[in-house]
């Protein structure tokens, strides 16, 4: 296209193209319990049919902690095209030998950490030799929390429809109303939820194993906390309609009544 197309001049180009930042986000671990995609995909799939919309097109992190195989007994390139047929994504891994997270990273599985954990101890190539930088002045030290300082709260105070997913980062999350099927509601702390919690609720966002999922008219699609989550066929004797909180008790869900 000529100058001449432009009515005011050619755009301005920018200075930069992209920019870097660094963000948290609310993932699942899918933890490998068994090394075997035709063991693994077909049960997933079968958990997630029961809860429809759950983690579809959504990113995962597979944990390779609990794993006691050798790297080359693991066909990590079947497990992500399986899991892609699914409609799952994988998107990284967590934990493991260095063998296995090698292995994975060959399937185009980098390793991952929780935020503030250690670096994962891959090998890296060294970079090249660089002029040192002029001395910098130390940064300022952070200020120190008082004790005891409450955690942000999001509120929401009108039912959440069908479709809407809301996510309180980094704190609790309050709705006053229903979360209606179809819904998600997720906190990296607790969840209350004053209302028919219909929808799905998931807790302890940054596995947070205290946290705590309360509703007063319990009947989810799914309830999660810190990873570990229950189908609606999955509640057994939860007392659904009732006023209930979920905990977890080791890493299992327990459903207490309320009042």
């Amino acid at each position: 296209m000529s100058a001449a197309s432009w009515p005011n001049g050619p755009p301005a180009s920018r200075l930069e193209p992209f920019r870097l930042r660094g963000a948290n986000f609310n993932l699942l671990v899918l933890r490998l319990l068994d090394h075997r995609a035709e063991a693994v995909v077909p049960a997933l799939g079968d958990q997630f049919r029961r809860a429809p919309g759950f983690l579809r097109f959504a990113p995962i992190v597979i944990g390779l902690d609990d794993l006691a195989v050798r790297a080359e007994e693991v066909d990590f390139a079947n497990l992500v095209a399986s899991l892609r047929a699914i409609e799952i994504v994988p998107v990284g891994t967590t934990g493991g030998t260095p063998e296995l997270r090698h292995a994975a990273m060959a399937a185009g599985l980098p390793p991952l950490r929780m935020a503030g954990g250690k670096e994962a101890d891959i090998p890296l190539p060294e970079p090249a030799p660089a002029a040192a930088p002029a001395a910098a002045p130390p940064p300022p030290e952070p200020l120190p929390q008082p004790a005891g300082t409450a955690r942000p709260t999001m509120l929401v105070d009108q039912p959440v429809r069908a479709g809407t997913r809301i996510w309180a980062q980094g704190g609790d999350l309050v709705v006053v109303g229903t979360v209606n099927r179809g819904a998600e509601v997720i906190a990296d702390g607790n969840i209350h939820v004053y209302g028919r919690l219909l929808g799905r609720a998931i807790a302890g966002g940054q596995s947070d194993m205290d946290a705590r999922v309360f509703a007063m008219h319990f009947d989810p699609e799914l309830v999660s906390i810190a990873g570990y989550y229950a189908v609606r066929e999955g509640l057994g004797e939860a007392p659904i309609g009732r006023a209930v909180m979920a905990r977890l008790e080791g890493e299992h869900m327990r459903f207490d009544p309320l009042g």
